[in-house]
Formats: structure tokens, C-alpha cells, sequence
């Protein structure tokens, strides 16, 4: 996936340790290890906005692009709007 999550990057930062996020933001342990670990196929603004309530950030700061290794996003199915052939 191209989206890399760099929520350990923030809590090394803010000194703070996962269960502790993860009591202050409402969600599981084992759901913020999900997302921690890249493995989330999505976020809900409503955990993406506590996240960076409690760590004190912004979403970019937990959530960047990167190309795949041959420059494509793997796991898309449907062309970019721009690849449309008409």
C-alpha cells in the first residue's frame, strides 16, 4: 500500500506509550495496532481527528503517500479518473 503510517514516529516524539494512545483517543489497543502497522484499510476522521488531539500533530504528520517500488498503487482495481479512456 502507498499510504504509510508514522504514528510511532509521533508517539517516540511524545514519549507516550501505545496503550496509553490508545485509552486517550477511545479505541482498542489491538485496533490501534492495526493501524499503527500499516495493515488499516481505512481511518474514520473521527479517530484520525482524536489521534492528533492527543499526540498533538496533524494528519500529516501520521499519514503519508509513497509510490510503490514499480510506481503504481498496488492494491488499486479502477483507473485514475485521468486513465479513462473515453
Amino acid at each position: 500500500m502507498a499510504i504509510v503510517v508514522d504514528i510511532d514516529v509521533m508517539l517516540a516524539r511524545r514519549k507516550m506509550a501505545v496503550g496509553t494512545l490508545a485509552e486517550r483517543v477511545g479505541i482498542t489497543p489491538a485496533n490501534l495496532a492495526v493501524l499503527k502497522n500499516g495493515r488499516a484499510k481505512a481511518v474514520r476522521f473521527t479517530t484520525l481527528a482524536a489521534l492528533c488531539e492527543v499526540l498533538d500533530c496533524q494528519p500529516g504528520d501520521l499519514l503519508r503517500w509513497e509510490p510503490d517500488a514499480d510506481g503504481t498503487d498496488a492494491e488499486r482495481t479502477e483507473p485514475r479518473a485521468h486513465e479513462r479512456q473515453s
